[in-house]
């Protein structure tokens, strides 16, 4: 599983939104990578945010 897929996955598994700290806190990555990813996640459709910079997975 590559670090997209984590980061995607920790947002799946989360209760809350989530912002990048969260994230990398969640997963062990990086928080300027998890940030990236964000990015590409948002752009991708697979996370919203509903929040100023805080995510959630579409659903």
């Amino acid at each position: 599983m590559d670090n997209k897929e984590i980061v995607l996955e920790a947002f799946k598994k989360s209760d809350v939104m989530l912002d990048a700290n969260g994230a990398a806190a969640a997963t062990g990555i990086e928080k300027a990578e998890v940030s990236k990813l964000i990015a590409k996640l948002k752009k991708e459709g697979a996370l919203i945010s509903p929040k100023r910079c805080f995510y959630e997975a579409v659903k």
